[in-house]
């Protein structure tokens, strides 16, 4: 017996010490989350395996759930109240309209339309007839508007009567064979706009044309679905490619590892220009037949108010608004809703105990993840701060990973054999996804521009040859692999759950002030989410005029693009390529006891206005708001 005690203690020995008896202390405190989760990856794959075989389209499966329960209500809103069969009948007019007017498998039909309930419609009627639909970020104006239709060698524009000005601000510079559709509101159905007397009357078209299925189109499960704009690390807003197969994964994704319901009703007030709202939520009920409330515009006071109106027992936010939403004053409806769950992205820590007491939340589901990327991650467990996890006892079951890299650049830093090196826990690196080619969850379909796409894909990642979807986004994970946000690397930063491109912006900001050398960078605000716009710009003689500058950048620029701080600079410490050195006046801020250049803020009229101490004490106290 005695060898058989030495070999055991010998096999403990070297357990303990390989991988170490902290090993077993992890995996038995992360049990419960990991085998959780991989059970909804199992569902998760099952199903995007299932309609793979069955080459279902986003169509075919919202088609099943109209013949399951067309009169069940699937989208609702203040002013609306549309059934599955309403939603289809829609889409096949719309699908009937378009392939009329000659628009085919493979054409690129944009939309520019607020949130209601033929967006749905719209861009599922497209899909029938295999037309790819471009989700327009409906605050673009000017150059901004007018690169994203043109970027996606778009064949046609539907617009909503709301946006006529925007279109009509860059119509004379849109491709001459780009036809215009105009859609107008319930009660305003015969008009188009004098001054774009090209446009085509939608509504009129719609009137007259069947609500039958159109004719027989062969859309494939991985065809391309619709295009979905982010600003990427640089440069203008950049076509995301989602396909038939995307959407799937990323819709049924939630839904299983979130615990969804198809008896749920859903809430949620964000665009549906946006995978959150656009998919993660909408997907609800495209695909598993479930009610979604949407609104217009955001209302911090109306959140749970409409949560209960429409019976909701699933909210959907982004970090800003939940700050938002517990800034308001108590309310009887705080707690008088049926919502058992809030999903979405960017609750901070410092907010989340307070928002979940409140109002009465009994779970949290975070989640993280870019329209393009293949590392997205979810935090099911209601673990407060974290946006997801990578399994200590199972990594390769979903490869994704923290790497070291430049924190300002994002470039990977790599070791004598040229291959990327693991972040240590706690240890802040860039986060990655592992690119396998022909599996939905780990394929990186990328940008309309390939140019583009081949700078978010890293090579030669752990051994040579493989790639990886890098995220640009700074994260780290703890012991127990816990996922935390910490910043973003390059030259983009979030504001009002948008993602803002430096370069975009210091090239209209440039402009308009005269084409004066222009930085623009992201800064923190107290009591506020993500980065503010910062720009300074040289002018050591003081020639810009601030109002006028005001006027025009908002012509050119959304409001969330907007530099919230004008620095004005008197004398510039250029780069060796000429470039203004934007981690210098980032890491300066903007304290006016600091700073000997002219400071400005933009007050909520759209103003700039002196920054003395005195406001700048305000801002700290959050008695002026941004």
């Amino acid at each position: 017996m005695g060898w058989i005690f030495a070999v055991l203690v010998a096999l403990v020995a070297l357990l303990l010490t390989k991988p170490g008896w902290r090993w077993f202390y992890i995996a038995g405190a992360t049990a419960s989350r990991d085998l959780t989760a991989l059970w909804a990856y199992i569902k998760l794959l099952r199903y995007t395996k299932r309609h793979e075989r069955l080459n279902y389209t986003v169509a075919d499966v919202f088609e099943r759930n109209v013949h399951i329960h067309p009169e069940k209500v699937a989208v609702v809103s203040e002013t609306q109240r549309w059934t599955f069969r309403q939603v289809n009948e829609h889409a096949n007019k719309v699908a009937n309209v378009l392939q009329a007017q000659g628009y085919r498998k493979g054409d690129v039909v944009a939309l520019l339309l607020e949130n209601r309930a033929e967006y749905v419609a719209t861009w599922l009627g497209l899909s029938k007839i295999g037309v790819i639909t471009p989700l327009i970020n409906t605050n673009l104006r000017g150059p901004s508007l007018l690169h994203s239709i043109t970027v996606a060698h778009c064949t046609a524009l539907i617009y909503g009567e709301d946006f006529l000005e925007a279109v009509s601000d860059v119509a004379k510079d849109l491709p001459a064979d780009l036809t215009l559709f105009q859609f107008n509101n319930e009660n305003n159905n015969s008009q188009t706009d004098k001054n774009i007397p090209q446009a085509k009357n939608l509504n009129a078209l719609l009137t007259t044309a069947s609500n039958e299925k159109p004719n027989k189109t062969q859309v494939n499960h991985h065809d391309k679905l619709v295009y979905i704009y982010t600003s990427g690390t640089t440069g203008l807003p950049k076509a995301a490619v989602i396909s038939h197969s995307r959407y799937l994964f990323i819709a049924a994704g939630i839904h299983y590892t979130m615990g969804f319901q198809e008896e749920d009703v859903f809430y949620t007030p964000l665009p549906l220009y946006h995978t959150a709202g656009g998919i993660m939520c909408m997907g609800q009920s495209v695909l598993f037949g479930s009610t979604v409330s949407i609104r217009k515009k955001f209302s911090a006071s109306n959140y749970f108010a409409d949560c209960a109106k429409y019976n909701a027992t699933v909210g959907q936010y982004i970090g800003e608004m939940a700050r938002y939403i517990l800034a308001t004053k108590p309310s009887e409806y705080d707690q008088k809703h049926r919502v058992r769950l809030v999903f979405g992205n960017g609750l901070r820590p410092q907010i989340w105990p307070q928002f979940v007491e409140r109002f009465n939340i009994a779970k949290v589901g975070e989640f993280y993840g870019a329209t393009e990327g293949n590392a997205n991650i979810m935090n099911h467990d209601n673990t407060v701060g974290a946006i997801g996890f990578v399994s200590r006892i199972l990594p390769k079951i979903y490869p994704i990973s923290i790497i070291r890299a430049d924190q300002d650049t994002g470039e990977p830093i790599r070791d004598k054999n040229g291959l990327c090196q693991l972040c240590s826990p706690n240890e802040p690196g860039v986060f990655i996804g592992k690119i396998v080619k022909g599996n939905p969850s780990r394929e990186f379909l990328g940008y309309v521009d390939e140019k583009a796409s081949a700078k978010k894909i890293v090579k030669d990642v752990f051994k040579h040859g493989d790639m990886a979807f890098l995220s640009g986004d700074l994260l780290v994970a703890d012991e127990k692999g816990y996922l935390y946000f910490k910043d973003r690397t390059g030259d983009t930063f979030r504001w009002k759950g948008e993602n803002v491109s430096t370069s975009e912006v210091e090239a209209q900001v440039s402009n308009v002030a005269g084409y004066k050398d222009t930085v623009v960078y992201g800064i923190t605000i107290p009591h506020t989410e993500g980065r503010a716009g910062m720009a300074a710009i040289y002018d050591p003689d003081r020639e810009l005029d601030l109002d006028t500058f005001a006027g025009s950048l908002a012509k050119v620029l959304p409001a969330y693009a907007r530099p919230q701080i004008i620095r004005l600079l008197t004398k510039v410490d250029l780069t060796g390529t000429f470039k203004l050195r934007k981690v210098d006046l980032q890491k300066e801020g903007y304290d006016p006891a600091l700073i000997k250049d002219s400071l400005y803020y933009q007050t909520s009229k759209g103003r700039y206005e002196l920054l003395t101490p005195q406001v700048y004490d305000q801002v700290q106290r959050n008695e002026i708001r941004f």
